[in-house]
């Protein structure tokens, strides 16, 4: 079973891109921060810090185009900003909603745990729209997610090639990567990834 450890953060812009964040401290591929985007138009990219990145997240989740390229990730205080080729996005971490507090209840060993995901994913659905904690990730794999915290984002910058895209939005329509989206409302989420190989 591959394991991830880290935080997904997830926002959307007024001119329609949506833009998911992974910073993985600890994984099988050492520490990496990637990042997913799908335009307004629909195009979904992927901006991998190496080839060996590129290659294991575009084996799980789907997109219109790759691209490797430098990606830097800050923290100071409430604030995270990302770096990858075109895209420039800072945002800002607020308060722990009901949900976060909920969230950090479940002790740490069955938050990642694959039975209790598998268990989850119907509650998941209901309670945020578009949300999965388990699914396919391709080739036989499966896949699930162990959100143990959740913070609102409160602000958010999101420039791509220079340009503003326009300020802090829901991540609205879902975005269409893998078997489930982002939170609609744009969340700091730490998480747990477990990737289960193919059975054979």
């Amino acid at each position: 079973m591959d394991r991830f450890d880290g935080w997904i953060s997830g926002l959307g812009t007024h001119e329609g891109r949506r833009v998911v964040v992974g910073h993985w401290p600890r994984s099988p591929l050492g520490a990496f921060t990637d990042v997913m985007t799908e335009s307004a138009g629909g195009d979904r990219l992927l901006l991998a810090p190496s080839d060996e990145v590129a290659a294991f997240v575009s084996a799980t989740y789907t997109f219109d185009e790759i691209r490797v390229v430098p990606v830097t990730h800050t923290a100071s205080g409430d604030r995270r900003q990302v770096v990858a080729g075109p895209l420039e996005v800072a945002w800002w971490v607020g308060a722990r909603p009901p949900l976060g507090w909920a969230l950090r209840a479940v002790p740490p060993r069955l938050a990642a745990h694959p039975g209790w995901l598998a268990a989850l994913d119907p509650v998941a659905r209901r309670v945020l729209p578009g949300v999965r904690t388990t699914g396919s990730a391709g080739g036989g794999r499966r896949e699930y997610y162990g959100a143990r915290d959740l913070h609102r984002i409160v602000d958010g910058v999101v420039r791509w090639d220079g340009a503003d895209l326009g300020g802090l939005a829901p991540v609205a329509p879902p975005v269409r990567f893998g078997f489930g989206s982002a939170p609609a409302a744009p969340s700091h989420v730490r998480i747990t990834t477990l990737v289960r190989p193919a059975l054979t």
